[in-house]
């Protein structure tokens, strides 16, 4: 009794030092564990007319979801609150809200470690404030024996399984990528050439390098090394060329002692050769 006791005054504690507007929800990887884990959880709210992937009043707002909780996780953990839509997890909360990046299955692949946000859609707008109210019950268990989390080496089977490309799915996703860019590539060109000779409004006209070997068009990275380089060239150049009277000072001390080397270099050739002598024993 005294146990279950102090357990409850932790999970008050817990649920007032919660930042202003969140609410905790105690949550367990399973029966065995004894101290849950909680997270915090509010109606994620965006500017009005701000174009979103995660509509507002259907939007739960998650943070401090553990590494092993997965979507599917939260789908299961929120389904009794009501129909859930879509679960997004992050590596941390969006500055702004911007449209949905088509994401590719092989490349630019980031796996993340540590704790990260989530945002849970429900089809009705009573499923956020239902989930709310679940501070009121016990501890939420995200593993179950019907649907159990994958720990230990079965994780790691199911990571390395997870990692073996298919290569035909991947032939498929590179094919559809670079008809992509050699649409946008046809596209560009066409706008060149429907441009190229017609001045603007200033009355320039741009000229292009055509050829058997057109140039390279330079980068934004590219050219700010050639002006770094340019730069650093002129000013050695200035600073070596500062005063014309130290750079003829120099010239003249680098020409005096070459010539002190060269008479050294003479009297010990000459004296090598009178200290020669025959010594046939």
């Amino acid at each position: 009794a005294s146990r279950r006791a102090k357990m409850a005054a932790a999970v008050e504690r817990v649920v007032a030092a919660a930042p202003p507007g969140y609410t905790a929800l105690a949550v367990k990887f399973g029966e065995r564990q004894c101290s849950p884990h909680y997270l915090l959880v509010k109606e994620h709210q965006v500017r009005e007319g701000a174009g979103t992937t995660h509509p507002p009043r259907r939007t739960l707002f998650v943070l401090n979801v553990p590494p092993y909780c997965s979507p599917d996780s939260l789908s299961r953990l929120f389904a009794h609150c009501g129909h859930v839509q879509s679960v997004d997890i992050c590596e941390k909360p969006a500055l702004g809200e911007k449209k949905e990046k088509l994401t590719s299955k092989f490349f630019n692949c980031k796996t993340v470690t540590g704790f990260q946000v989530a945002y849970v859609v429900f089809r009705k707008p009573a499923g956020v404030q239902a989930a709310k109210a679940l501070s009121q019950e016990g501890p939420l268990l995200i593993s179950t024996e019907s649907h159990p989390v994958k720990t230990g080496i079965s994780k790691w089977i199911a990571s390395y399984e997870a990692s073996v490309v298919d290569r035909e799915e991947l032939k498929t996703e590179v094919d559809a990528y670079m008809q992509d860019y050699d649409k946008k590539i046809a596209e560009e060109e066409a706008k060149a050439a429907k441009e190229e000779g017609v001045p603007d409004e200033e009355g320039w006209v741009k000229v292009t390098r055509k050829g058997r070997k057109p140039g390279l068009p330079r980068t934004e990275a590219a050219n700010l090394r050639v002006l770094e380089r340019e730069k650093q060239k002129r000013a050695r150049k200035e600073l070596l060329n500062f005063y014309a009277w130290q750079h003829r000072d120099t010239k003249r001390e680098h020409i005096a002692q070459l010539r002190k080397k060269f008479e050294e270099d003479k009297q010990r050739i000459a004296l090598m050769r009178a200290q020669r002598k025959f010594r046939p024993y």
